[in-house]
């Protein structure tokens, strides 16, 4: 049952993936890829979210954890977008785009992270 929860939760997450990317880019401006950077960040927060709850709440269910964290993230997210982004930008504009993003992806994803955990952590 689990794996089918992931499985489900892994497919919702690319259908929201693919929907926000197309709802930034729609109203994108500037040469920074801005939908991969903004769900990588959200979904980074969701994640620690998670995580923080689970840590928090002892009876917090592991079937929930797998499907959102596994399961979802996984689907949403996406590392390897991020880093041909990186490479995109780097080769079209010079080394400092691409470094710019590359920083941008992991300080925010982080932040997210901890935001989101801390989140979760209240209580």
């Amino acid at each position: 049952m689990s794996l089918l929860l992931v499985c489900v939760a892994g497919g919702l997450g690319a259908i929201a993936r693919f929907t926000v990317e197309g709802l930034i880019c729609r109203h994108r401006r500037g040469a920074l890829p801005l939908g991969t950077l903004v769900i990588n960040i959200g979904g980074s927060f969701l994640l620690g979210l998670v995580t923080g709850l689970a840590v928090r709440h002892a009876g917090f269910p592991a079937a929930v954890e797998s499907a959102v964290g596994t399961g979802f993230c996984g689907g949403f997210t996406t590392f390897s977008t991020a880093s041909v982004d990186v490479l995109s930008l780097w080769e079209a504009d010079g080394p400092r785009p691409g470094i710019t993003y590359a920083v941008l992806t992991l300080a925010g994803s982080v932040l997210g992270a901890a935001l989101g955990w801390w989140a979760g952590s209240i209580g």
